[in-house]
């Protein structure tokens, strides 16, 4: 219970941390066009990007799937970028109880595929922290599990400040979904610009 509880620990702050925002910057691009009256599509979304990253995480791990892990680390802060222009150009449904039809399904899949390429990397540290262990299956549940509790706080927390922004301070509902996203392209625009992998193409 113990290696269960630091691999659950650990899996929790590599999503949370600060220091390596990457993943931070995703879930909120994720979240930032929604209200937390929209739990229901917000909760759609995030189970998406989870059934992506979960597949990935396991298979990397697990050493069935290889792939280029400075690849990885420039197409990280690329979803992040691309998740974000897509919520520049959102349409805010009349309703806050419904998706706009044509903008829902295509999220949905982009947070799924995107889901895919931030699930190798979280591989890259899993495996980095197992070493020599021979059984892998579960410090692999126990860090999964931890990534979605991190995940799920990093959501409410930004459902909170919408609402308080929003529905409090009455912001514009637009605005809030503008500056946020913008921010977040700057971020990822930093992160690409800066990544070693992009620099040694040219």
């Amino acid at each position: 219970m113990s290696e269960f509880w630091a691999y659950l620990q650990l899996g929790f702050s590599h999503i949370t941390d600060p220091g390596g925002y990457d993943h931070i910057l995703f879930v909120i691009a994720l979240c930032a066009i929604y209200t937390i009256n929209q739990w229901k599509q917000v909760l759609i979304l995030v189970t998406a990007f989870t059934i992506g990253h979960s597949l990935t995480l396991a298979l990397a791990t697990l050493q069935v799937i290889n792939y280029s892990t400075d690849l990885i680390e420039l197409l990280i802060p690329v979803t992040i970028l691309i998740t974000a222009v897509t919520n520049l150009f959102y349409k805010v449904p009349k309703s806050l109880f419904t998706e706009h039809p044509k903008q829902a399904p295509g999220r949905y899949v982009l947070a799924l595929v995107f889901g895919l390429i931030h699930g190798m990397g979280f591989s890259n540290y899993l495996r980095s922290l197992l070493g020599q262990e021979s059984g892998i299956i579960k410090p692999l549940f126990a860090f999964n599990l931890g990534l979605e509790l991190g995940q799920i706080f990093i959501v409410i927390a930004v459902l909170v400040a919408a609402f308080f922004l929003i529905e409090l301070m009455r912001v514009r509902r637009h605005d809030w979904n503008l500056v946020v996203s913008g921010i977040v392209v700057g971020m990822a625009l930093s992160l690409i610009i800066g990544n070693e992998y992009l620099a040694g193409l040219f």
